[in-house]
């Protein structure tokens, strides 16, 4: 080969010429994917979140991993996974498994409630009622499911709920009878139950009132001391509780009950930290994201405290505020 001016070969510059643009084009095509891991429950909403979001920023491409939060969460810490944008189904699941080795802040964005949920084909639909439902899910006859609570919080919050219920009911036994039974059809997330019920292998599913609802289901709406929907009655929620694994396989943490709350993060494994601080600043708006999230049954918490604000990009701050010392 015959050096150019520069000392070169020629075949070696006719190479770089085509092959620092393909570098540069790659570049610029990764800078505009995101990776989204989200709680199964986020599945509707996002659908059409992700949409208008890509309607406004032509040529991203959005890819998704739907888990159990905690599941979620754990492609982070343990197996290294990249995500740009983590949605979970509560908050604390950010709080406990990621903060701060993982993720330095987080951001509580949406609420729920639980509800009990069913179709026309359930055993006993007919005659369920606000005042009759604990008999009729202990009908040895009635399959009930829930999801996994090491995996998914729909699964924990079910577990916390139905001893809220025994308290509220003074009904002692009535938990562990129950869990018993839909321990039998327990899934690593709640959505994963919907096609049990719909077939008609279970009769009843804790679930989450939106789920409900954007699925055409039915569903019996559970007194405030056992929805986990209101703040407000954190002091009676904190009264039941849970044991599950932490950050390591022989850490254990107790999970109180308290008040739904979704949270977002952007973990520090983030390949494209201005995209995902963009699609976070969407989500968030009360006229894009939010909006959908409310239509869809999952009221807006915007903004609401948090223990990391200090630790929020700038642009975020305005959807937080300071927790009360």
């Amino acid at each position: 080969m015959t050096p150019n001016a520069r000392g070169l070969p020629a075949a070696l510059l006719a190479l770089l010429s085509v092959a620092l643009p393909l570098c540069a084009r790659s570049l610029a095509e990764g800078e505009r994917r995101l990776v989204i891991f989200h709680a199964g429950s986020l599945t509707v909403p996002f659908d059409r979140i992700i949409a208008d979001f890509k309607a406004e920023h032509p040529g991203v491409e959005v890819i998704r991993e739907v888990a159990g939060s905690r599941e979620c969460a754990r492609k982070i810490s343990e197996l290294h996974k990249p995500c740009d944008v983590l949605a979970v189904a509560d908050y604390e699941v950010i709080d406990q498994l990621l903060i701060p080795e993982h993720a330095a802040w987080s951001l509580k964005f949406a609420g729920n409630e639980l509800a009990i949920v069913y179709t026309d084909k359930s055993r006993r639909a007919a005659e369920l009622t606000s005042k009759n439902w604990l008999d009729i899910l202990a009908d040895q006859d009635v399959a009930i499911g829930r999801s996994d609570p090491e995996a998914d919080p729909c699964g924990y919050r079910t577990v916390i709920a139905l001893k809220l219920a025994e308290l509220h009911y003074r009904r002692p036994g009535l938990a562990d009878k129950l869990l018993g039974k839909s321990n039998t059809h327990s899934r690593p997330k709640e959505v994963d139950l919907l096609a049990l019920l719909q077939a008609g292998e279970l009769d009843y599913l804790f679930l989450y009132r939106s789920v409900a609802q954007q699925h055409g289901l039915r569903w019996l709406a559970l007194p405030d001391q056992i929805n986990l929907k209101k703040p407000e009655r954190e002091g009676f929620y904190r009264k039941a509780s849970i044991q599950l694994h932490g950050k390591t396989p022989a850490e254990l943490v107790t999970q109180y009950g308290s008040a739904i709350a979704y949270g977002v993060t952007i973990p520090k494994n983030v390949a494209n930290p201005e995209l995902a601080n963009e699609f976070i600043r969407f989500l968030l708006d009360k006229d894009k994201g939010l909006k959908t999230m409310e239509r869809l049954g999952q009221p807006s918490l915007v903004p609401a405290p948090t223990s990391t604000y200090e630790q929020l990009p700038k642009d975020l701050k305005v959807y937080a505020r300071r927790s009360p010392r």
